[in-house]
């Protein structure tokens, strides 16, 4: 079980997340799509055969945990926003999809189940902001070597609106069902995709003023000892 705090009233909640869902190359348009392409290209990525793409991962690499562990120094973070589906409806939050960058570029639904997806234990009601949806933005914020940088920042309107996105998934309406999740494509990244020692990442919503905000350490386990 996952606990969640309703970031209006801090009422705490439970969810049985049984399904996880990546979105991955879930861009509005064409250009920012193929802007993150490219950008994996770099990195030896072959492209995908269509998008959006849905990645099932296993469930229990969710986590609202403040450190990571990961195996080798080539993997890295990338913000999304996270939906999450409850009983009392859907959820918004933030989180991140760490992947194994090595192993993306044989396996990119490999790379993804490799990976801890950390995420924010702060959330709001999907449908208190889903009627200004284009005003939000996501940030995220890398350190290196003890000095933090700006890695990504950007509106959502780059990525598909969720009831596009949720539609191209199967669902008639812009909610998940209770215990899925499903995260919901990147933003490009200033200055390459490269790994870091700790991760940040914000979604701000600037109509009400109100921010989520997660951040974890990344920690870096050797292959063989």
């Amino acid at each position: 079980m996952t606990t969640f705090y309703r970031a209006d009233t801090q009422e705490a909640f439970e969810v049985h997340i049984q399904e996880l869902i990546i979105a991955g190359w879930a861009g509005r348009e064409q250009a920012g799509i193929d802007e993150h392409i490219e950008e994996l290209k770099a990195i030896g990525v072959t492209p995908p055969s269509s998008t959006p793409l849905f990645y099932r991962v296993s469930a229990d690499q969710l986590t609202t945990a403040e450190t990571v562990q990961v195996l080798g120094r080539e993997s890295s973070g990338e913000v999304e926003v996270v939906l999450i589906g409850t009983e009392q409806g859907t959820f918004v939050g933030i989180g991140s999809d760490h992947t194994d960058r090595e192993a993306e570029a044989w396996s990119v639904a490999h790379s993804k189940q490799v990976c801890a997806k950390p995420v924010g234990s702060q959330v709001w009601p999907l449908d208190s902001v889903i009627d200004y949806w284009d005003e939000l933005k996501m940030y995220s914020y890398a350190t290196f070597n003890g000095e933090e940088v700006l890695y990504q920042q950007g509106g959502v309107t780059g990525l598909l609106h969720p009831k596009d996105l949720l539609q191209r998934f199967g669902r008639n309406e812009a909610t998940l069902e209770p215990g899925q999740a499903m995260l919901c494509g990147t933003l490009p990244v200033i200055g390459g995709v490269r790994p870091s020692d700790a991760f940040r990442m914000v979604l701000e919503d600037p109509v009400t003023g109100r921010n989520l905000e997660h951040s974890y350490r990344i920690k870096t386990l050797s292959v063989v000892k």
